[in-house]
């Protein structure tokens, strides 16, 4: 196992301050006595210590800010840390990046972000950009909405690294009372699929806006899980993936079925008529799906794996397509 995830008393911090990530913390400090936690605005920060509470993002939860070092120097917190856990929206991830100034090495690197660094997934961006061996790399994913981790339901995540034994480490630092961690060596898989299923859920949240019913979206998703299945396939085969887990199959359902899910209800809009800039303005939270659409489009000129839906949904957000035209050329190809 990496020596990192072995010694005593390692320091942990938090790298965002979303829903996500104030959902990361209230776990980390079921197990940890003090976390470092970059935020970006100030004024969260003061909220946090007056209130006890992210009043901007999961206002839920209740955090305790003697054991938090807050701060919006990046490079205070990393510095301080011996595990980071980067959970910042993918549209924003490089510019959050662009600030940090010292180094990486020897840190154990966590990402919790559902989203590409440009047309690379965040742990390729780790390894390839600052050279972090992924034995020193893990994710987290999983279908679980920060609402319900919030309110304490019972959820199931999914820590993978290269090595059983550094995701069996990492699954120990977030197990609770009512979450379940799951250690996987899967990277490539899990952090495609958690991509990928914000695209499909965009695409369902626009079949009902357009007024589509149970019926059709059941053909929908099942046939963005065969697409999506097509894709880790022929990008990264893995003889041990069982795409009918939770990271996988679970997480595509509760994304493109939840009412928490924040694409499907962005795709919901699109198809009630909305622009993009509209919906995004309105739901004032990312959609990470429609960043994902983009750069999915891109990969995939690689690996040429047919993918009608997520074609679709390319087609609707990016090039202006009339959603109802597309949705019905698109049923056409479902079975």
């Amino acid at each position: 196992m990496d020596t990192i995830l072995e010694k005593r008393n390692l320091k942990f911090a938090m790298v965002g301050s979303g829903s996500w990530a104030t959902a990361l913390v209230k776990l980390l400090m079921n197990h940890q006595k003090k976390i470092g936690w970059f935020i970006r605005d100030q004024k969260n920060i003061d909220r946090v210590m007056k209130n006890r509470r992210n009043k901007v993002y999961l206002s839920s939860v209740i955090l305790e800010p003697d054991r938090l070092h807050m701060s919006t120097d990046i490079n205070e917190i990393v510095q301080e840390a011996d595990v980071l856990v980067f959970c910042i929206p993918s549209a924003y991830f490089l510019g959050v990046m662009d600030r940090l100034t010292v180094s990486l090495d020897g840190k154990f690197i966590v990402s919790a972000i559902k989203g590409f660094a440009g047309d690379r997934t965040i742990a390729e961006y780790f390894n390839q950009v600052h050279g972090i061996p992924y034995d020193r790399i893990g994710v987290v994913s999983g279908p679980c909405h920060a609402e319900e981790v919030g309110m304490e339901r019972l959820s199931y995540l999914t820590f993978t690294s290269k090595h059983i034994s550094s995701a069996k480490a990492l699954c120990d630092f977030f197990e609770c009372d009512y979450v379940k961690a799951m250690p996987g060596t899967d990277i490539y898989g899990v952090e495609y699929s958690a991509a990928l299923k914000n695209i499909y859920a965009i695409a369902a949240g626009i079949a009902h806006g357009l007024g589509y019913g149970d019926n059709f979206l059941s053909v929908l998703i099942t046939s963005s899980f065969k697409e999506m299945t097509d894709f880790l396939n022929a990008s990264h085969p893995d003889k041990k993936r069982n795409v009918l887990s939770s990271p996988y199959l679970g997480d595509l359902l509760v994304t493109g079925y939840s009412q928490f899910s924040r694409n499907r209800t962005f795709g919901s809009m699109i198809g009630k008529g909305y622009s993009v800039k509209n919906a995004q303005v309105e739901m004032n939270m990312v959609a990470e799906g429609y960043y994902a659409s983009d750069a999915i489009n891109r990969i995939n000129k690689r690996f040429g794996v047919d993918m009608p839906i997520a074609e679709a949904v390319h087609d609707i957000l990016y090039e202006d397509r009339y959603p109802a035209y597309v949705m019905k050329r698109l049923s056409d190809k479902l079975y």
